[in-house]
């Protein structure tokens, strides 16, 4: 377990129902705030909030960070409180970082990738997505509802 005090500890899941995180890197706190053009001016925090509050077959646990290592440190207590997977909108370390994805790799949980904007449709640097070849689907271009999609695929995956 991180002793890490950028990390706010994850609940341990209830064998009740499947255990959901959302994981949010850097600068998507701010989404509804910053480039609507790209991101629309729906405020991220509380839909996700009301996402998880709406979502009756699944407990759901809402984390954001803007440090790739906080990123890792929860993909790695995701695994290990034992939840079913992983939303992960990585941001910019989608097609940075190498450590992401060989955390992505290291771990059994399914990990979903999610994009609120289409990058294939935006600048070249990100048209490459080191994580993506070990999540087990990504999700992109549809807004701030693309986790809605993610949530239910998670559900899906966790039966």
């Amino acid at each position: 377990m991180s002793t890490n005090s950028l990390i706010e500890p994850l609940s341990t899941p209830t064998p009740a129902q499947p255990a959901i995180l959302i994981l949010n890197g850097p600068n998507l706190v701010n989404v509804g705030q910053r480039e609507a053009e790209i991101y629309g001016s729906t405020p991220l925090v509380p839909y996700l909030e009301q996402l998880a509050r709406d979502t009756t077959e699944a407990t759901i646990a809402i984390r954001y960070s803007h440090y790739e290592g906080a990123l890792i440190e929860y993909l790695y207590m995701a695994q290990e409180l034992g939840y079913q997977a992983v939303i992960l909108n990585a941001g910019g370390y989608t097609h940075t970082s190498v450590a992401l994805a060989d955390t992505i790799r290291a771990i059994a949980l399914p990990v979903i990738e999610v994009h609120i904007s289409q990058p294939v449709a935006r600048e070249s640097y990100r048209h490459t997505s080191l994580i993506a070849p070990y999540c087990r689907g990504s999700i992109a271009g549809f807004g701030v509802a693309s986790y809605d999609l993610a949530v239910r695929a998670a559900i899906q995956l966790s039966r």
